[in-house]
């Protein structure tokens, strides 16, 4: 299962006022583990920067001047993301925005029954508490010490992190049965081993293990029937 951990940064709040797009960062998690591959993408917005949102992100008109606008760097994004499910804190304000830009292009909007908003994810798990991403990452013990301003990536990453947690904790990474043929560390091919590895156990150990069991008493107790199961029969 691949899904899309995703953020923007914007000109202001509200995209039908004339706010735009400036920041987009998406991380790919496949089967809920972080794979390392990313989609990074400054955009001019071709308007000026309001000084409330340059505090907020640190991106000046002057350096966003130089970015291409979204209409060039729309497909890229769009072939990222591919038909995957979303996940985004506060999901609304920046699939309003995304779909705004993709509007202004002729391009389809993002169908809302992609959308995971961890928002609400949070809300859920713990009533009544704060649901800020900062927030979230003091209750979990995930470090945002980088985060001193939002940037689309840097959230996006932490954000796959408080995403785990709400799915349960970091044991939701352990389903081992369900991976792919990536690793844990940046999506290379692994093959799979042609024939399991033979047994290290040998006919000594194995009766010492049958000589413990008749210690333990109890009668017949349930394990006999796997002790006495003709492959381990045949191991002995």
């Amino acid at each position: 299962m691949r899904e899309i951990v995703l953020d923007t940064e914007t000109t202001g709040l509200d995209p039908l006022k004339g706010d735009r797009v400036v920041e987009i960062g998406c991380v790919e998690l496949l089967n809920r583990i972080p794979t390392g591959a990313h989609c990074h993408l400054y955009v001019n917005p071709e308007r000026d920067m309001p000084e409330e949102a340059f505090r907020v992100h640190g991106l000046s008109a002057e350096f966003l001047s130089t970015k291409p606008v979204f209409a060039t760097v729309a497909q890229e994004f769009l072939d990222f993301i591919a038909d995957d499910a979303l996940v985004i804190h506060n999901a609304a304000f920046d699939v309003g925005f995304l779909n705004m830009e993709l509007r202004k292009i002729g391009q389809p909007e993002l169908a809302q029954h992609r959308i995971v908003d961890t928002l609400q994810l949070a809300r859920r798990r713990n009533p009544g508490g704060s649901a800020s991403l900062d927030a979230l990452c003091q209750r979990y013990g995930i470090d945002n010490s980088r985060r001193t301003k939002h940037g689309a990536l840097l959230d996006s990453e932490i954000l796959a992190e408080v995403y785990l947690e709400l799915l349960g904790g970091r044991q939701a990474t352990l389903g081992l049965s369900h991976l792919t043929d990536r690793n844990l560390r940046g999506g290379r091919a692994v093959a799979p081993r042609p024939t399991p590895l033979p047994s290290r156990l040998t006919a000594d150990d194995l009766a010492a293990h049958a000589a413990f069991i008749a210690t333990l008493g109890g009668g017949s107790p349930m394990w006999r029937e796997y002790l006495d199961a003709p492959d381990a029969v045949a191991a002995e």
